[in-house]
């Protein structure tokens, strides 16, 4: 199903400021909010939907990306919504606090889950690799190494020191949130005792010191394919940041920083190579080697060639990374005038000149004066 822009879904303007934006999120989280549509789907999905289009409106980057690329741009970055309604509590909680005033975390009903529990997806990593010209036209091999958050490898991610083991949070009963009533909302705030974990450490693993986690370099191989360009995200699955309680890794986007060449110049799949040709040669017509990507070609320019004229092979190019076969390789020929002549070479233009006149059946050359 194809979504909607998301200035229509908060029917707001695309100048509309962040107090604007959070106004008309309210609006819909209150008609839509599932404490007051119980069972009704189609109000649940719209409130995700508002929720979605509030998270990008609201962030100034997400924002930026969605204006000039659309939900392309934010799926290029990873950002794909939210997977459900907790989701959208878990993240909003400050906001639904600011809204209703209550304090800590989300509100929610019926949602009695043990927050500790809940296996929870690991961060998404960056890395931006510099790669040549030529690696991006004909693909390329890279190792990279960067620094990652892993399990602690003593603790296994438990917290707690190897032998000891955490107990239920007594405050909330082991179910990281609080249970708060207010009309017709029931409105769950974020455990004070144990933030939400739902146990508490009592005896801390002194590898990670209670966190669960360490870091650790990570080296990769990683596989650049044929006709890559700037700006290209490889997906590397499950190398970002570990999963919390047993919830999926996170993964790794590779970012593409491609070097200039010195000799072409890249449009998309094309390529376009300048070529100098000097007065005798674009009169007279000549044949010229030419390098190409793979090899050297000899180019055929015929007499009278003009400034600016431009020789195509097909194919010639980058391979196309959305579709068959290669863009094509653009000569275009440049005419170079000599700054300084030789008296023979004088001689023999203004000789040229002379005949030149002499045949002028257009009276070009009675316009000049020497």
């Amino acid at each position: 199903m194809e979504k909607r822009d998301y200035y229509e879904v908060l029917s707001v303007s695309k100048s509309a400021s962040i107090e604007e934006i959070k106004s008309a999120y309210r609006k819909s989280a209150l008609k839509y909010h599932p404490d007051r549509n119980s069972g009704n789907k189609d109000a649940e999905e719209k409130f995700k939907e508002a929720s979605e289009a509030y998270e990008v409106l609201s962030n100034s980057e997400k924002r930026s990306t969605y204006d000039r690329f659309g939900h392309a741009g934010l799926s290029g970055q990873g950002f794909h919504g939210f997977s459900d309604v907790n989701d959208i509590f878990t993240n909003f909680s400050s906001i639904f606090e600011e809204f209703f005033g209550f304090g800590g975390g989300p509100f929610s009903a019926g949602r009695s889950n043990r927050s500790g529990s809940r296996a929870r997806r690991g961060a998404d990593l960056q890395y931006d690799l510099q790669i040549e010209f030529e690696e991006a036209v004909f693909g390329a091999e890279r190792e990279i190494e960067f620094e990652r958050a892993m399990l602690c490898p003593t603790c296994k991610g438990t917290k707690s020191k190897p032998g000891s083991s955490s107990t239920p949070c007594k405050t909330c009963a082991g179910f990281g949130q609080i249970r708060q009533s207010q009309g017709f909302f029931s409105i769950q705030t974020t455990c004070p005792s144990c933030y939400g974990e739902g146990t508490v450490i009592k005896d801390p693993c002194k590898e990670c010191r209670g966190r669960g986690i360490t870091m650790e370099k990570k080296t990769l191989s990683i596989k650049v394919p044929p006709g890559v360009d700037t700006g290209l995200r490889l997906r590397v699955s499950g190398e970002g940041e570990p999963g919390m309680n047993n919830g999926p890794a996170g993964d790794l986007y590779v970012v593409l920083h491609v070097k200039e060449s010195e000799e072409y110049i890249r449009e998309g799949s094309d390529l376009i190579l300048l070529q100098q040709l000097n007065i005798a040669q674009a009169a007279l017509g000549c044949q010229l080697k030419i390098k190409t990507l793979e090899k050297e070609e000899i180019v055929k320019i015929p007499p009278g060639t003009q400034h600016g004229y431009i020789h195509t092979i097909r194919g010639g190019g980058v391979q196309k990374l959305k579709g068959i076969g290669r863009g094509d390789l653009h000569i275009r020929f440049e005419l170079v005038v000599p700054k300084k002549l030789t008296k023979e070479q004088k001689d023999l233009l203004e000789r040229f000149l002379e005949i030149s006149r002499e045949n002028d059946d257009q009276g070009f050359f009675k316009k000049m004066f020497f």
